[in-house]
């Protein structure tokens, strides 16, 4: 290994764990552990005389375990080549072939039915393939064959499989085993009685939960404790004012470029929205003047058009999870036990009060189901009480 290759990895380390340090969703111990490893990981490719383009290979992982003392290396590794990678610093990141469970002949026939008639994505056909793979595992058990299978046996391999899975996930993995049932019965004739629509989970009643908004008063208090003392919390106002005036799901604030805005017009374009329909909105005087500080007085300059950009360099986008982290914090810092959604819905909450109707708040929301936007019925306090007790709050 050159003296300017060392240079060079030591440099490409440096840069990783500061863009680590930036990232807030990281878990705080993050950047010291992985330091640690590529600290062990330099001293190793020094001794070992590694070449660059032999740094992010398999074979130099595998030696790398041997070397170091540390556990679970591979993270730091992988992370450090994606990151360079995404940097175009190296040709192709550090991948770990995945480990794919083999299982008996029908169950491979079915895994490739599956796929070929349904254009079933990998990563899903992964997650049938966990799922028949206990399902034949709890079989060889119990010593079942196939052609003896009947619903006492699949509801007592669900009783057993799914006892600390989620409702949703219980209903996912059903649905999985009586897409099974269903080849086995029509297609390959192995079992003599359709079973898919036998296998049910118990019925899960719930009441909907209306979204939660926040009252006139919790909005003052927000936006008073608000400050423009660092770049950061001059970012975050923008960003606050965009989910409040316009409501703005963090994904669609983290999408936004400078071409979606438009200073003269007073408007805003929203592209990329769920659903794929796309909107111009009016934007407030105090919403412009929000972005307009921001970008005159933080934004650095960058190759990117998004609008917010990370504030350490290498200057990138910044994710949607990014958003929600600080217009969380900030609501936290106001004492207001509350998320980013909240003030989507606040919006949709002052759309109502004002009059505006369910099928303008839906496309204004940029929702694909009326069903979705009708949630916000339940939240319109005042009306309801006018109009049940004459009553003005």
């Amino acid at each position: 290994m050159t003296d300017k290759d060392t240079q060079r990895l030591e440099q490409a380390i440096g840069d990783y764990l500061e863009w680590i340090r930036s990232m807030p969703y990281q878990h705080p111990n993050a950047g010291m552990r992985y330091s640690l490893v590529l600290s062990d990981f330099l001293d190793f490719t020094e001794d070992k005389d590694i070449a660059w383009k032999d740094i992010f290979t398999l074979d130099t992982l595998k030696e790398f375990r041997k070397y170091t003392t540390l556990k679970n290396p591979s993270h730091a590794l992988i992370g450090l080549s994606s990151y360079l990678f995404s940097n175009r610093r190296i040709p192709k990141p550090l991948v770990i072939p995945n480990y794919q469970i083999d299982l008996p002949d029908i169950y491979e026939q079915y895994l490739a039915y599956h796929e070929q008639s349904r254009q079933t994505p990998y990563t899903q056909v992964k997650r049938i393939r966990r799922v028949l793979a206990s399902f034949d595992g709890y079989l060889a058990r119990h010593k079942i064959d196939l052609s003896s299978l009947n619903i006492e046996h699949l509801d007592a391999f669900m009783a057993e499989f799914s006892q600390r899975l989620s409702p949703g996930t219980c209903r996912l993995y059903r649905c999985y085993l009586r897409g099974l049932l269903r080849y086995l019965y029509q297609e390959r004739k192995i079992i003599t009685t359709d079973l898919a629509p036998l296998l049910v989970g118990r019925r899960l009643y719930s009441q909907a939960k209306p979204p939660k908004f926040l009252r006139p008063q919790e909005v003052q208090t927000l936006f008073a404790r608000l400050t423009l003392s660092t770049p950061t919390h001059i970012r975050t106002y923008a960003m606050i004012h965009l989910a409040y005036s316009l409501g703005l799901r963090p994904k669609e604030i983290s999408s936004l470029t400078l071409d979606d805005i438009s200073f003269s017009k007073g408007e805003l374009t929203v592209a990329d929205r769920k659903g794929n329909n796309p909107i111009t909105l009016p934007i407030p005087e105090h919403t412009i003047k929000a972005i307009a500080t921001y970008v005159v007085n933080v934004r650095p300059e960058s190759k990117y058009r998004h609008l917010f950009l990370t504030l350490q360099s290498p200057y990138r986008p910044i994710s949607s999870a990014v958003v929600a982290h600080y217009i969380s914090k900030a609501m936290k810092e106001a004492g207001l036990s509350s998320s980013a959604y909240w003030l989507r819905h606040t919006y949709a909450q002052n759309l109502l009060e004002t009059g505006v109707s369910i099928f303008e708040i839906k496309e204004m929301l940029g929702q694909d189901k009326i069903e979705s936007t009708k949630n916000y019925l339940h939240i319109h306090i005042k009306l309801m009480r006018k109009v049940l007790f004459d009553e003005e709050l």
